[in-house]
């Protein structure tokens, strides 16, 4: 039988503990995820912890990227359909729905003082900014991608932000949808760009058709690029 290694058994110590940590601040949030609770649960002692994280903060913000990068793996995984639009919508609905699902892990994603670009985010923007590509390689949208983007980031935001502070009274189940479709308004065309079209959906669909123009050396296509964009 295969001995672990001492990096493979490193590894499985750190899942326990990472593992361990999700559950506290799950069911009981940021206040929950002491060393000593952990280390417990973990069925470890405190000064292991130690070896893997310099205290309660280094532990939350690993805590939170985990959780994360398993909801982004998942995304990964699902194959896009036909229709570009719909699978923007899915990936909306995937999002909104984490959200609320992990209401502490946002905070902690979004708490300025934590604010760093982790590896888990980096690819969960470029699964956003692909489907967006994808938009406006069939000729929908009618912004350029870096505004289709950051729109759809702020709205996401917004949308759990408020789901997660409403009053149970006050509590929206559309209000997701509603949200996704003021922001399909703004970003998208009815119809793929042909003819006499919004000029910025014919700059957008252009755009995405740049790099594939043989005659134009990497400068002339960014220089291109940069005045599209104006």
């Amino acid at each position: 039988m295969a001995v672990a290694s001492n990096a493979q058994r490193r590894d499985i110590t750190r899942d326990r503990i990472l593992t361990a940590a999700a559950r506290l601040l799950r069911d009981e949030g940021p206040s929950a995820v002491t060393t000593r609770r952990v280390a417990q649960e973990a069925g470890l002692q405190p000064p292991a912890l130690y070896r893997f994280f310099q205290g309660k903060d280094d532990l939350l913000d690993a805590v939170a990227e985990h959780v994360f990068a398993e909801h982004v793996a998942g995304k990964q995984t699902t194959a896009p359909s036909d229709d570009p639009v719909e699978d923007l919508r899915a990936g909306w609905n995937t999002q909104i729905s984490f959200g609320l699902a992990n209401p502490y892990v946002f905070g902690l994603l979004l708490d300025a003082a934590r604010a760093r670009a982790t590896a888990p985010e980096v690819k969960g923007l470029r699964i956003l900014a692909e489907r967006v590509h994808r938009i406006a390689a069939a000729g929908r949208l009618r912004v350029s991608e870096e505004r289709a983007v950051n729109l759809i980031r702020s709205a996401g935001i917004g949308t759990v932000h408020t789901l997660l502070t409403l009053p149970p009274e006050q509590s929206d189940p559309h209000l997701a949808d509603a949200a996704f479709d003021a922001i399909a308004r703004a970003i998208l065309m009815d119809e793929p760009t042909v003819g006499r079209q919004d000029p910025a959906a014919v700059v957008a669909a252009f755009r995405n058709l740049l790099p594939e123009l043989p005659t134009l050396t990497k400068p002339e296509v960014a220089l291109l690029d940069e005045w599209l964009q104006r």
